[in-house]
């Protein structure tokens, strides 16, 4: 790990517990290390930690592609299953302030968790803003998270924050937001239900990034004419929730097109994980079906 900052602050939280050996904090800790090294932290009675899920480029030929980067996904331990998710704590979040805390939370351990960790040397961590973090904050978007980054030595220019879906009459919210972030130097992608409406949005947005799903996308004249668009003006498209092998041949036969390589991420090659050298290029695909319970719903509602 080549960040002095966030080693020094990791070996602060390391004595945070009163017992090195448990993974217990002191009642006072709001962040701490567990027994494995890895940063939790407290939201009211539920203890958070970070698992992530790689960003893969997609190869022509069958096997998995090379890892461009990971997502950060917030989750609740659990002694006895995988307990809930980010998006289920902060939609039950009693107020606008106790959801913006939240947030900002999460997005700090994934960066903790994420740098930490020897394999973070290379890719971009991918960051979801919640929808109701943006309606709530009134003030400067941004500013705080990368005061964090700063007081860490953490590279703000390799994280990319993930927005939420926007309705029609929220334009004004979504402009003020993409401002404020940029000001703060950060690049920003955005999610697409489906290539129709990642049209509109590049033109809307004009993003570093935009994220489509997988499900069912086919290779058509506007897919094409997407992509060549993307291309043109240098922005990524990952195509999200990829879970059956039938939409990864679309998805290879796109990369076969485009003037521009073409990422994925999805259950059908990665499934979250706390460690990020649990992520190996060569493991076999897995076939239709053979996923675990946890939906990608659970995981990403963008």
């Amino acid at each position: 790990m080549s960040f002095p900052a966030l080693e020094q602050y990791l070996a602060r939280l390391n004595g945070a517990r009163d017992d090195p050996n448990r993974d217990e904090p002191r009642s006072d800790c709001r962040v701490w290390l567990d027994g494995e090294g890895r940063a939790q932290g407290r939201y009211f009675n539920t203890t958070l930690t970070s698992v992530f899920q790689p960003l893969r480029r997609i190869e022509a030929g069958a096997g998995k592609g090379a890892i461009i980067g990971h997502e950060g996904f917030a989750h609740s331990y659990s002694a006895s299953d995988n307990g809930l998710y980010l998006w289920k704590l902060l939609d039950h979040a009693a107020s606008d302030d106790e959801s913006i805390e939240l947030d900002r939370l999460c997005r700090m351990l994934h960066s903790i968790n994420f740098y930490r960790q020897e394999d973070a040397v290379a890719g971009d961590l991918y960051l979801s803003v919640h929808a109701r973090l943006l309606a709530a904050v009134d003030s400067n978007h941004g500013m705080a998270f990368r005061r964090i980054l700063n007081l860490l030595g953490l590279p703000h220019d390799r994280i990319v924050l993930q927005l939420p879906t926007i309705t029609e009459n929220q334009g004004w919210l979504l402009n003020y937001v993409l401002d404020n972030y940029r000001r703060n130097h950060f690049r920003l992608a955005v999610n697409a239900d489906d290539v129709a409406q990642a049209a509109i949005l590049l033109e809307r947005v004009k993003p570093d990034v935009i994220k489509i799903d997988a499900r069912g996308v086919t290779h058509d004249e506007q897919t094409t004419r997407l992509l060549e668009n993307c291309a043109t003006r240098g922005i990524r498209v990952i195509f999200k929730r990829l879970e059956k092998a039938r939409d990864l041949e679309v998805l290879q036969q796109l990369a076969r097109i485009s003037a521009q390589p073409l990422h994925a991420q999805g259950f059908l090659w990665d499934l979250p994980q706390a460690a990020l050298d649990a992520f190996a290029d060569s493991a076999p695909l897995q076939q239709d079906g053979q996923q675990d319970d946890t939906s990608t719903e659970t995981l990403d509602r963008n």
